[in-house]
């Protein structure tokens, strides 16, 4: 059955955009008044033929219809609404659909209410109830995690950043990288002849040092220790800096971060951006994953990537008219942290505690090196083939910390036969598939041996007649 599409919000913005009237619009399309007016409030769905026409006459890429941030949406508001606070009034999943859909400005402005709300609320807790002020120079807002804010922008552009994107292929076909054999030497090079700047590749900066830059002597150190992939990827970042600024600076401004440290780190993760567009140009790498079938070890020898590099740059494929297969990505620590997350997919991940015991990305820590490969479905009904790797990132010496992390990367199951990782897996045998969920405290599977936490928005049970894995029943 095909799925019906509502544009509602997204067509009126375009209408506002371009000065015109309803009358004129439809004019436009060829559609009449009411009609306009009906899919403007999410009254009918688009069709196909309407979605053609606003191609063709204004030349908006129909990605910009896309549903996801919808489906996006609804699953953090459930989580958000499934609070305490908000039990005895918590809209139902209709209700919550119908916000996201037909009022996403005011969706995300909630979204930000609750995250504040709740980070005030563990900072009063940890000082003991104590008053608790703005840091110096920051706005209330600020109680939102700056890394948050980051990670929801980039969560709601599906990891697509186009003007840095393309700037970064422009100027790797003018250096030559696809064909060069020591990418460093290119970079290096460049920032050489280009910003006057020499390049210290075998520098001692400490165990938690890895590149400085030294405008007075224009120098660029690198840490000795750091792999061939590190430092060009250190490289095309500080290229990013130097030549991206004022993109970077617009891209912030119009992201609308509401605090300086989250600006901040918007600038740094947008600086990374541009660097793992420049070392992995879009259209080489694109082709280079059909064709390899996206396998991970191979694409990283042909650019030179570390194994991180390969995944993240596969989640951000997603150029109109070019797009690679939607990915998401996960980067997590021992303890089940998420230090970096995107996602081009509908895959749901929490946004409050730890993520659900059974994805594979936990198992990976077992055996590094190993790619462990799953099929999991969310409680959606939503399949997805996915990859755990975990990997260690080796000492400069025999006291330097050793960091452990497992990397995460999955696609939806429809896309399964383009991945080589799916080989041998009998995609269709409910036996291999793991019923995975967001998080323990909102999922809503009844018979899971691995809860940790009954879900907050359920009532539970106690037996007293008999003891289970789990020890009280959902209502």
């Amino acid at each position: 059955m095909s799925r019906k599409v509502f544009v509602g919000p997204a067509l009126r913005r375009l209408r506002e955009e371009t000065r015109l009237t309803q009358t004129a619009f439809s004019q436009r399309l060829g559609l009449s008044v009411s009609y306009l007016n009906q899919i403007e409030n999410n009254q009918r769905p688009v069709t196909a033929s309407v979605l053609v026409a606003l191609g063709q006459t204004f030349g908006v890429d129909l990605a910009t219809f896309a549903t996801d941030d919808i489906d996006r949406l609804v699953t953090d508001l459930r989580e958000a609404s499934a609070d305490p606070l908000l039990t005895d009034a918590a809209p139902s999943l209709q209700d919550l659909k119908r916000v996201a859909s037909d009022s996403p400005a005011f969706a995300r402005a909630f979204l930000r209410l609750h995250q504040t709300a709740r980070r005030l609320g563990e900072r009063l807790q940890a000082a003991g109830d104590a008053p608790i002020l703005p840091p110096s120079g920051e706005e209330t807002a600020g109680a939102l995690l700056p890394y948050e804010e980051v990670r929801d922008y980039f969560h709601y552009v599906d990891n697509y950043v186009d003007d840095l994107d393309r700037a970064a292929e422009d100027l790797a076909e003018r250096l030559g990288l696809a064909a060069a054999s020591d990418r460093v030497q290119v970079l290096a090079g460049y920032l050489a002849a280009r910003h006057g700047l020499n390049v210290d590749a075998n520098a001692n900066l400490g165990d938690d040092v890895l590149e400085r830059y030294e405008a007075g002597p224009n120098i660029i150190a690198l840490d000795g220790s750091l792999d061939s992939s590190t430092r060009a990827f250190l490289l095309a970042n500080r290229i990013a800096r130097l030549e991206q600024s004022d993109t970077m600076a617009a891209i912030v401004s119009a992201a609308g971060f509401r605090s300086r440290a989250a600006a901040d780190i918007g600038r740094v993760a947008l600086a990374n951006y541009f660097a793992g567009a420049l070392l992995l140009p879009y259209r080489r790498f694109l082709a280079a994953a059909k064709e390899t079938r996206h396998d991970l070890d191979w694409l990283g020898r042909i650019f030179g990537a570390s194994l991180e590099q390969v995944c993240h740059r596969l989640s951000t494929l997603q150029r109109g008219g070019q797009r690679g297969i939607p990915f998401y990505f996960v980067k997590v620590d021992r303890a089940g942290n998420v230090i970096k997350r995107h996602s081009a997919t509908r895959f749901q991940f929490a946004r409050f505690g730890g993520a659900c015991p059974l994805w594979n990305v936990h198992e990976a820590f077992e055996q590094a090196g190993r790619t462990f490969v799953q099929v999991a479905e969310m409680p959606d009904g939503t399949r997805y083939l996915s990859l755990a790797r975990a990997v260690t990132k080796g000492a400069a010496h025999w006291r330097a910390p050793v960091r452990r992390y497992a990397f995460g990367l999955g696609c939806e199951i429809s896309y399964a036969g383009e991945i080589v990782y799916s080989e041998g897996i009998d995609l269709k045998a409910d036996a291999n598939v793991a019923k995975i969920g967001v998080s323990c405290r909102i999922c809503e599977r009844a018979n899971c041996h691995q809860r940790a936490v009954p879900p907050i928005d359920r009532e539970i049970r106690v037996p007293s007649d008999r003891r289970k894995v789990v020890p009280f029943d959902l209502s």
